[in-house]
């Protein structure tokens, strides 16, 4: 064999025979693959280590960087892109895509079994057939210099949605309107938008997201009726004029599951007059979504508004591959440059997620992407009003998504009272509520739900930043940094309420800092006003 380089990091081992894998599902790997499908791969490629090293300690500090600087000096070489695509298309793959950071190419998986020197094997997990590599892809060495990971060839492996309906809904707090059944007991579950804005003193503030963009990141889209439904339902002053919907991979979409319709009639409720951007990539699977981000950072320059992005999903990160990992990374640190809020659900299994990320069975582990540094981690709580509105108790929600990260080292902005001695990045930041059993008001299939989950709280946190970058526009402040290095300093003063009780597993809320809800809820009125 000729002088290659092996990505050892871009896939994980396949199970050696059919059988309960550490994933929990059952995978069989005995079958040969099916050389003439096609399959869609992603060459990720790295910045040089010092302007990596550079845009890290950039962003840490809050800093934005102009699109002209960060194009000029961390982009990846354009040469070295341009050796790789035409050796793959000497090997018979098409380019699908190329980016500043990478490449997407499609062929034939005998072709890339042949290209990449990888053994190929069906692979049946949840009753789904696909195509995996069973050992690490390599590249000839004269192409392979500015690449950091292959992905795509396990598409098994997929995010989880972190989405959790609460049915039935209780009869005795609703009751029958000339449109339908409506929340009947004000301030009780299912909570009104009115409701999670004056529990979070983001109520009469001035407000409403105008000239701001909200960036949702999923696989479909919701239904306009139940999106009119909600606003209507609710009293927002909003319409589908707000909503922009972008097919990312252009072909045919899967049915809305409620995903969708929670980011994206929540975000709109919280910030009505923003507009919203729903990505939807019509799969989980890592190169649709590396597709997705990267279609939201090319859009960055016509949409200067969109400095708030949701994202719902996540995975354990023991289910991981480093490659793909470090590849999001860069895409996420790009983002953050650029000035944009990316809110990641913590996730809805507690400390130790199963790879649904809905069963509490696995291993202990933070979930990707939430853990990544670049992002702001959102966790969940249980949120009790009293008859008049007001936060009686705000306790860690058991579901919520937390731990250490196996991947980052700890930034520099996570200190302070109670985050403990280590290393490596924690999970959450924040956190709002998400316990569907005190949960949300949804119209889903035309029909009142109440729903929960982390999936709540980041797209009400994103809507939370639309409001308060639109309140430093009217101030004359710039746009808002990436917001951790603005926030950990505030933990323990009125911007915030910490939640001292609750337990997500492996770990308890105390005051300060917790791995249940971060550094606690926002008092929206109070971080507008406190951060510089």
């Amino acid at each position: 064999m000729s002088d290659r380089k092996v990505f050892h990091d871009s896939i994980l081992p396949l199970p050696k025979e059919a059988g309960p894998t550490p994933e929990g599902a059952l995978v069989a790997a005995a079958q040969p693959a099916d050389g003439d499908e096609t399959m869609e791969v992603h060459f990720a490629f790295s910045l040089p280590a010092g302007a990596q090293r550079e845009l890290e300690a950039r962003v840490a500090k809050g800093e934005v960087v102009p699109p002209a600087e960060l194009d000029k000096l961390y982009t990846a070489s354009p040469a070295d892109a341009d050796a790789l695509k035409a050796w793959l298309k000497g090997q018979g793959y098409e380019i699908t895509q190329s980016t500043p950071d990478g490449i997407y190419a499609r062929a034939k998986v005998g072709q890339i079994a042949q290209s990449l020197d990888v053994n190929m094997a069906r692979v049946t997990k949840d009753g789904i057939t696909y195509n995996a590599a069973s050992n690490a892809p390599s590249l000839p060495s004269s192409v392979a210099a500015n690449v950091e990971a292959i992905n795509g060839l396990q598409p098994f492996r997929k995010l989880n949605k972190h989405f959790r309906k609460f049915l039935p809904v209780d009869g005795n707090r609703m009751k029958e309107s000339p449109s339908g059944p409506a929340p009947n007991i004000a301030n009780a579950p299912p909570y009104l938008v009115s409701e999670i804005l004056k529990a979070y003193n983001a109520n009469d503030i001035g407000v409403t997201g105008k000239g701001q963009t909200i960036a949702i990141l999923i696989d479909a889209f919701p239904a306009d009726t139940d999106l009119t439904a909600f606003w209507a339902r609710n009293g927002v002053h909003t319409t589908l004029a707000h909503i922009e919907k972008v097919n990312v991979m252009g072909g045919t979409l899967p049915a809305p599951s409620g995903e969708e319709t929670l980011d994206a009639s929540w975000a709109s409720g919280i910030a009505p007059d923003a507009q919203v951007r729903i990505y939807a990539c019509g799969s989980l699977s890592f190169v649709a979504i590396d597709r997705a981000l990267d279609r939201i950072i090319a859009d960055l320059p016509s949409h200067p508004g969109m400095r708030q992005l949701s994202i719902s999903l996540g995975l354990g990160e023991s289910f991981m591959s480093p490659g793909e990992v470090t590849t999001e990374h860069a895409k996420f640190l790009r983002l953050a440059a650029a000035g944009v809020n990316v809110f990641v659900s913590s996730g809805d299994a507690g400390s130790n997620p199963d790879s649904t990320g809905h069963g509490s069975t696995g291993p202990l582990q933070a979930e990707y992407e939430s853990s990544d540094s670049s992002v702001i981690g959102v966790g969940g709580s249980t949120l009790k009003l009293s008859a008049a509105g007001v936060a009686v108790s705000e306790t860690g929600w058991p579901g919520s998504g937390g731990g250490t990260s196996r991947f980052f080292p700890r930034p520099a902005w996570q200190v302070g009272a109670g985050v403990p001695h280590g290393t490596q990045r924690l999970v959450p930041d924040v956190c709002a509520a998400a316990d569907p059993n005190t949960g949300a008001f949804l119209m889903f299939h035309g029909h009142p739900q109440q729903i929960g989950g982390t999936s709540w709280s980041a797209p009400v946190w994103a809507g939370f930043c639309a409001l308060m970058n639109e309140a430093r526009k009217k101030a004359g402040k710039p746009a808002l940094g990436f917001l951790n290095p603005l926030i950990y300093p505030l933990m323990g003063t009125p911007a915030f309420r910490d939640s001292k009780s609750g337990s997500n597993g492996a770990f308890s809320c105390g005051p300060g800092y917790d791995m249940v809800t971060g550094i606690g809820a926002p008092n929206v009125r109070e971080l507008i006003a406190r951060i510089p």
